[in-house]
């Protein structure tokens, strides 16, 4: 019974002084921080920018924005049908990539009914790499983030190193023996770390959804290519149906 009482009272203990330690831990992580100097400022931005971007990339590069298949199948059917008002209003309807690039097409169609397949294919091709383009565009700004985070953290350790070699050029022996020029040099090193992880999360993010909009881009060319081979496998030259819709075609939503 004696024995199990002083295991119970050491565990205890124990527990107490992890707890403790934790609470210590965590109050000088923020002391740490509050000691970055006026650096922590621009790099806590820069932080609140990473999140946010890469919340938003979550949201919005995903493959139904590029590609839907739902729409592909519809758009496919009306092609073969010849519907080209209908086909021209689904896409309108379609927030994806896709939909952007044959909606373009179409109109074209529509508006120059003499036009010839190979021109049809060229605005697609344009309007492809118009998308192409969006979705490559957007995410740079996350490898720009990977690139001044760190930056910025060296700026911090410049500004630390000038204030520990400022206390040396100053004569204040005193102050150099009782080691204040800690101050300066822990300012350096949190600055530069803060920065360096910054940009790694940026550098990271920035990989996984560039990987994404790659892939994503070759199945819009391969999906623009093969809707571009139905709609010249039709026989265009009866545009019966380029500004009148047809009463027996519904198309879903």
């Amino acid at each position: 019974m004696y024995r199990i009482l002083l295991s119970f009272i050491s565990l205890l203990t124990l527990a107490s002084a992890q707890e403790v330690s934790a609470e210590a831990t965590k109050t000088n992580f923020y002391e740490i921080l509050q000691k970055g100097g006026v650096m922590m400022i621009p790099l806590a931005v820069l932080s609140v920018i990473t999140v946010c971007l890469i919340l938003f990339y979550l949201l919005v590069i995903r493959r139904g924005a590029v590609i839907n298949d739902r729409f592909i199948s519809q758009a496919e059917s009306l092609i073969t049908q010849g519907d080209f008002y209908n086909l021209s209003e689904l896409c309108e309807r379609s927030p994806s990539a896709i939909a952007k690039i044959l909606g373009r097409s179409v109109d074209f169609l529509r508006n120059t009914p003499s036009v010839s397949l190979s021109d049809i294919r060229e605005v697609a091709e344009a309007e492809g790499s118009r998308q192409a383009g969006i979705l490559t565009q957007r995410i740079t700004y996350l490898s720009d983030v990977g690139s001044v985070a760190p930056m910025a953290g060296l700026l911090g350790t410049v500004i630390g190193m000038i204030k520990s070699f400022n206390e040396i050029s100053q004569g204040n022996f005193e102050g150099v023996n009782q080691m204040q020029l800690s101050s300066g040099v822990s300012e350096a090193l949190i600055t530069t770390a803060t920065g360096l992880i910054i940009g790694l999360i940026a550098v990271i993010f920035y990989s996984f959804f560039r990987g994404k909009v790659q892939r994503y881009i070759a199945e819009l060319e391969a999906a623009a290519t093969h809707l571009m081979a139905v709609l010249s496998s039709v026989n265009t030259s009866n545009k019966t149906y380029l500004d009148q819709p047809r009463k027996q075609t519904n198309p879903a939503d």
